[in-house]
């Protein structure tokens, strides 16, 4: 492994180039690196060792500038093995939740989701991300279909977990007890094991043959005809969207100063789709997921740092994190992003 390449002074430099990076955005000397972080050793020692590093990949030299700058090599030793997680300040905590949990309680998921994003990139001044779970891969368990007016019914669809949905269906008048818990027991019996996805795309081959009396043939022809449309409803509208908080916050970062480089993050903005299928696949991952510059299979997030972290809504999962560029504290954001996604967890399950 790359930690085990360096030596004890080689890791202790490269951490404070890190740091020293991070905190300024400017290439790091080894007088400000004596200065600053206390190494115990002179300048001329440390100018030495930033020399080793930038011979094994670690750092480079600008041009410009007499400083290193840590490269993504770094930036993934640094993540792997020289972090230490603090705890999410009790002011954070207080704001996530507030702004998450209180504010949002009874709210849909997608308006949580958003709030979550924008909180996130607010506490972290990345740009924060999320995506709501993929309701269309649970599985139905149970349908029951409840009179609540003369013209509507309401239909109560119970999917893993407990999680459930509710859509109204509009009949022609009155439906009576016998058609409907026939009409309900014919639903279940052909629906009930099957994905949302399933049944939407199959659910008139699967009714079709059903038989029933009379009285309920009108309310099971109403699922033959309109079945596709009912079972589109009882997902959200913005499923599978990308949720993006304000990018406005991370335009300031001095990465973006320049005209290029902010057009490239708009342009991510703006095809919240693509990105969408990248952070989607982040969704099967356990714990907080990087994945810093070159390692992004997309050649559009090349310059940016990805931190997302699974939540579960019962068996379901999402994706909630940030997007900012590879100087980024990461220490910071991995404890606000995992914090974050324990909290949706505990509001959404």
């Amino acid at each position: 492994m790359a930690s085990e390449e360096l030596s004890r002074r080689e890791r202790r430099v490269l951490e404070a180039v890190i740091r020293s990076y991070v905190e300024t955005a400017e290439p790091a000397g080894s007088r400000t690196l004596s200065r600053r972080f206390g190494l115990g050793v002179s300048p001329a020692t440390i100018r030495n060792t930033m020399s080793d590093l930038e011979e094994k990949g670690f750092l480079f030299h600008p041009h410009t500038s007499a400083g290193r700058v840590p490269t993504n090599k770094a930036y993934r030793l640094y993540v792997d093995s020289l972090l230490s997680f603090p705890p999410v300040r009790a002011a954070e905590t207080e704001r996530l939740t507030e702004e998450i949990a209180v504010r949002n309680s009874s709210s849909p998921i997608e308006t949580i989701l958003r709030r979550a994003a924008q909180t996130l990139g607010v506490l972290t001044q990345e740009l924060g991300v999320a995506l709501g779970p993929r309701l269309d891969q649970s599985i139905l368990r149970r349908l029951e279909l409840v009179s609540v007016s003369t013209d509507r019914l309401l239909m109560v669809l119970t999917l893993d977990g407990g999680v459930m949905r509710t859509v109204f269906v509009e009949v022609p008048g009155e439906i009576a007890p016998s058609a409907l818990a026939s009409v309900t027991g014919v639903l279940n019996d052909r629906l009930a094991g099957l994905s949302l996805a399933e049944i939407r795309s199959s659910l008139g081959a699967r009714l079709r043959d059903a038989t029933s009396d009379r009285s309920a043939a009108e309310l099971l022809n109403i699922f033959l005809q309109e079945g596709e449309q009912l079972f589109d409803a009882v997902l959200p509208a913005s499923e599978g969207e990308l949720v993006l908080g304000a990018a406005s916050v991370l335009a300031e970062q001095p990465e973006f100063s320049g005209a290029d480089r902010l057009r490239r993050l708009l342009a991510l903005t703006e095809r919240p789709q693509a990105l969408s299928e990248a952070i989607r696949r982040r969704a099967q991952a356990p714990g907080i997921s990087i994945t810093i510059g070159a390692e992004h299979d997309d050649p559009r997030l090349e310059e940016f740092t990805v931190v997302t972290a699974e939540y579960h809504v019962g068996p379901l999962a999402g994706v909630i994190g940030v997007i900012g560029p590879t100087r980024m504290p990461y220490e910071k954001v991995i404890s606000l992003v995992s914090h974050t996604s324990r909290l949706l967890s505990d509001l959404l399950d």
